[in-house]
């Protein structure tokens, strides 16, 4: 039995499954926890994935792996391979002055036609021109610039800072390889042409430095020990990728953010930075949309009421549709659609008879599918088709959330069982490396050996196991 192992590296937590290549099955897993905050120690995500590994079995009859990871997480290194300073996360909007005025020098529509995007303050551009306006010392030092899914991956293949005990390889900062859908987020590469945008990272940094080299869907690089490893993806393409979606399907994912996705054929250029023109993880695109404000919309609810998410579930049904007038705007973290990183959430309609416990728990999951819903008027009005909807996340098990979703998208819901789709679309798409063994030649760590794995929707998708 052949096995991989796929990692989903996230905002909150590291998981790890080790998958039969063959089956899709789970033989055993693993988690470790991520600390709280919008500005993390990278090193930490590390400790967390070596923990999670550990906790899974090992990695020693493992073929073949990949990370998945969350987006947009500014990495940023210095010659020696050292983290310069914490990393500023998706969801850290201290950057949102940083992403005006990058719109302002270029205009929003040159940037959607050169990169896909239009920055907001998630996006890595966006963080590096803060970083060189508020940190200019640091800015000066950085040689390189990584993503997370990217900076641990060159981490498990062995490299790392100079004399590192866990980096036998060494601190090669031309050994960073990443892929299309997480450089797609940069701000800096376009998925259109496949290609960095060197003008814009000196726009940003103040300077030039080392990226990535983005690796195509059928690419791979070894580990030190001679392991095959995949490309690994952006969180939302490995989730596309876990979960086997096609055209016509749209994935909405509550999670701490939500997000609003979809295959395409073609690539997206949106000037009013609504709709992100990322890539997929198998070769295609991935229009996307991403609201702040997701699944902690329901635990401030929660909270609030003084009970836990099925007694919020049970309440929010017994309420009707539009809870009589009372409705929750839920910008608890700002939001980035509408990009309003200063916006606060707003309860109204409130009135002797409209505020009760039960209308208040059916606004809160109306108002966070309202902003989701938002998403996929988007896509609709960029021609994406969009026949049915399928509904991951913690947000997901929520049964009222489930009910009361189709309601509100106007399409068909689906809710594919609870698992580590993140995770298991790396294990996909390591899995593909060796059913590809066949067109494999021996390589050293690094080489630039290409693997032909199959497209990423056969019916042996881990998340089928």
């Amino acid at each position: 039995m052949a096995l991989v192992l796929g990692v989903d590296s996230s905002t909150q937590s590291c998981k790890v499954v080790v998958v039969d290549a063959a089956t899709g099955a789970v033989v055993r897993s693993g988690r470790a926890a991520h600390p709280d905050g919008t500005s993390v120690d990278p090193d930490a995500w590390w400790s967390a994935l070596t923990s999670a590994i550990d906790d899974a079995g090992g990695i020693d009859d493992v073929e073949a792996w990949a990370i998945g990871g969350q987006q947009h997480g500014m990495v940023a290194l210095d010659a020696s391979g050292a983290v310069i300073r914490d990393a500023l996360l998706w969801n850290d909007t201290r950057s949102a002055d940083a992403a005006a005025d990058l719109v302002t020098e270029f205009g929003a529509q040159e940037l959607a036609d050169r990169t896909g995007v239009v920055p907001v303050a998630s996006f890595t551009i966006s963080k590096l021109r803060w970083l060189r306006d508020h940190e200019p010392e640091n800015a000066a030092r950085v040689a390189a610039v990584a993503l997370p899914h990217d900076w641990l991956t060159w981490r498990l293949r062995g490299y790392g800072p100079a004399l590192a005990e866990s980096a036998p390889l060494g601190a090669v900062l031309e050994e960073l390889v990443t892929d299309r859908s997480d450089a797609s987020g940069t701000g800096y590469w376009s998925a259109a042409t496949g290609e960095y945008d060197r003008e814009l990272v000196i726009a940003s940094l103040g300077h030039d430095a080392i990226l990535p080299r983005v690796l195509g869907a059928e690419e791979s690089v070894k580990d030190a020990g001679g392991r095959r490893v995949a490309p690994g993806a952006g969180d939302n393409a490995a989730a596309a990728l876990g979960l086997g979606v096609g055209p016509g399907d749209v994935v909405v994912s509550i999670g701490t953010s939500g997000t609003v996705f979809a295959v395409s054929t073609e690539p997206s250029a949106d000037p009013s930075g609504t709709i992100a023109g990322f890539a997929s993880a198998d070769g295609h695109f991935l229009p996307l949309v991403c609201t702040l404000n997701a699944a902690r919309v329901l635990d401030v609810t929660a909270a609030l009421l003084g009970v836990d998410h099925d007694e919020l579930g049970r309440l929010a049904l017994s309420a009707p549709a539009g809870a009589h007038g009372l409705n929750l705007v839920p910008y608890f973290e700002g939001e980035r659609t509408p990009n309003l990183p200063d916006a606060t959430a707003t309860l109204t309609g409130m009135t002797l008879a409209s505020t009760t416990r039960e209308n208040l728990a059916r606004a809160a999951v109306e108002g966070m599918l309202s902003g989701l819903d938002a998403g996929l008027d988007a896509l609709r009005g960029a021609g994406v088709p969009l026949r049915r909807a399928l509904l991951i996340g913690g947000g997901a098990q929520s049964a009222a959330v489930r009910e009361i979703a189709p309601q509100i998208f106007g399409i068909p819901v689906e809710v594919p069982p609870a698992g580590e789709y993140v995770a298991l679309g790396a294990a996909r798409q390591a899995s593909g490396l060796l059913r590809s063994r066949r067109d494999m030649t021996p390589s050293s760590p690094g080489s630039d050996a290409i693997s032909r794995p199959e497209h990423g929707r056969d019916s042996s998708s881990p998340g089928e196991g």
